[in-house]
């Protein structure tokens, strides 16, 4: 092993932390498979320690005013943007993102810094009436304490930013444990939460895996709010593990999300919002459709359209590029095995399949964007997020049955439905089993002052971002007084 290899520490109480054990994990490259650097392999201890500068922390900014928090998260947020080139270059590195979608997403996580800085200044309660005469009452806004923050690698640093900054001007102090497969922009965001001001202890970040660093998380009784982004199986440990103890859990889980089609669309506009939802950052969005549910009357037209739109899709990771690899190479195994077990309960392959075989992208962790049809709506690939860049068609006979087909799913998190009837649209809408629906969209596209969060096996009925996110990150306290107006 190179002693010039890069590695990737801890963040703890404002300054890089080496692992307790000294262990390291190995990062590949995902558009050409060779080792980028090493991530720290923190232990439980490792965990621990960063809990424990938090909780050491948390008074001090705690006490701060909002508006003075608020003034540090601007801050940062300056910095964000001074740096958004650098920012935008590790993402691309770490995540095999094209460089136009990396600066995107540096975009919109600074967005959803600016949201949150200024709320600095609003963080409201209300004002309540009471029977009582000479009694005024109104509710204010409180930390929690220390906010473990786990988040994954598909857009990691708007994932950073979406949980980050609504826990801190709440004034709660953070642990992020970071995603395996982006561990330097999570390092490199601390670093930054620093040179902005950010006390030391207030902003930590754990690397390594799942079990034991972001585990520990979960069941250390100091941490008193867990916010996670991930598969659903994990979010139901989580759930039971925290809520055994009380901590506040919120959770965005998975998709398995449908994108329906009427017969009066604009097909041309239908098949370019399906690809997107479909095809773009790899199909690694939870919000992904990857189940697109066509009226026959319409089908064969829309499928042709589709099936000839994902070949021209570019590969790689050069500006231009449609599509990037997805982040690691089990990732990649397990969206291929899933395509094979399709092909064998009955799936027609349409396009892709496969990995690309072009000498620049064969040893990266590339998928061909894929359609399939052909498959039962029960069958497992018609039912379970792959997180990848396949997608399944399914005729129907009428909106019906379309919207029957889009609810027969334990997720529910995001969907979509193209027509240019404004009844079929809010009809639907108002219907499907989802947190969010899109009408002549994609099936994602959520904004920093916007809910998002899903039914079902998505989610646990939190929402994040928007001000809804204030209620995972703080406590609502009552506080009521009474006028005596016998000595006036």
């Amino acid at each position: 092993m190179s002693n010039t290899l890069p590695r990737i520490p801890n963040w703890i109480n404002g300054q890089e932390a080496q692992p307790e054990t000294a262990a390291w994990l190995d990062k590949f490259n995902p558009h050409n498979g060779q080792l980028l650097c090493q991530v720290a392999d923190s232990s439980e201890a490792d965990s621990r320690c960063a809990i424990t500068a938090a909780t050491d922390a948390f008074q001090i900014w705690s006490e701060l005013t909002p508006v003075k928090r608020g003034q540090i998260l601007g801050d940062i947020v300056s910095a964000m943007k001074r740096r958004a080139d650098e920012l935008a270059d590790c993402i691309a590195a770490e995540t095999g993102k094209p460089p136009q979608d990396a600066r995107g997403e540096t975009g919109g996580a600074i967005l959803q810094a600016e949201y949150f800085a200024s709320e600095g200044m609003r963080l409201h309660g209300r004002s309540l009436t009471s029977g009582m005469p000479g009694k005024y009452s109104h509710t204010v806004r409180q930390p929690l304490g220390v906010a473990g923050l786990i988040v994954p690698a598909n857009t990691p640093i708007a994932n950073i930013a979406w949980k980050t900054f609504p826990a801190l001007i709440c004034g709660n102090a953070v642990v992020l444990k970071a995603a395996e497969d982006s561990p330097r922009i999570a390092l490199l965001f601390a670093q930054l939460t620093k040179e902005a001001g950010l006390p030391d202890g207030v902003f930590n970040v754990i690397q390594g895996r799942g079990q034991p660093a972001g585990a520990t998380l979960v069941s250390d009784e100091r941490v008193n709010v867990i916010s996670f982004t991930g598969s659903t199986g994990v979010g139901r440990w989580i759930a039971e593990v925290g809520g055994k103890r009380l901590a506040r859990v919120s959770l965005e889980l998975g998709g398995k999300n449908p994108f329906v089609v009427c017969d009066d669309a604009d097909i041309s506009q239908a098949v370019h919002w399906a690809a997107l939802s479909a095809f773009s950052n790899a199909g690694q969005r939870c919000a992904a459709g990857s189940r697109i549910i066509v009226l026959k009357s319409v089908y064969e037209e829309f499928r042709d359209k589709l099936v000839a739109k994902a070949p021209s899709l570019k590969l790689g990771v050069s500006a231009g590029c449609d599509l990037g690899p997805v982040v690691n190479k089990q990732q990649q195994q397990s969206i291929l095995k899933a395509i094979e077990t399709a092909r064998q309960q009955g799936g027609h392959i349409l396009c892709g399949g496969s990995a690309p075989s072009e000498h620049d992208l064969a040893q990266g962790y590339y998928i061909q964007p894929t359609v399939i049809e052909g498959l039962a709506t029960s069958a497992e690939l018609s039912c379970t997020e792959v997180f990848g860049p396949v997608v399944t068609l399914h005729p129907v006979e009428n909106l019906a049955e379309a919207l029957q087909l889009a609810n027969a799913t334990e997720y529910g998190l995001t969907a979509a439905i193209h027509t240019r009837s404004v009844d079929r649209a809010m009809w639907f809408a108002q219907r499907v089993k989802a947190g969010v629906a899109n009408i002549n969209m994609g099936t994602y596209g959520s904004e920093p002052h916007m809910p998002f969060g899903g039914f079902g096996a998505s989610g646990n009925g939190t929402r994040e971002p928007g001000v809804e996110a204030l209620d995972v990150y703080s406590e609502l306290k009552n506080i009521s007084f009474l006028v005596r107006t016998d000595h006036l």
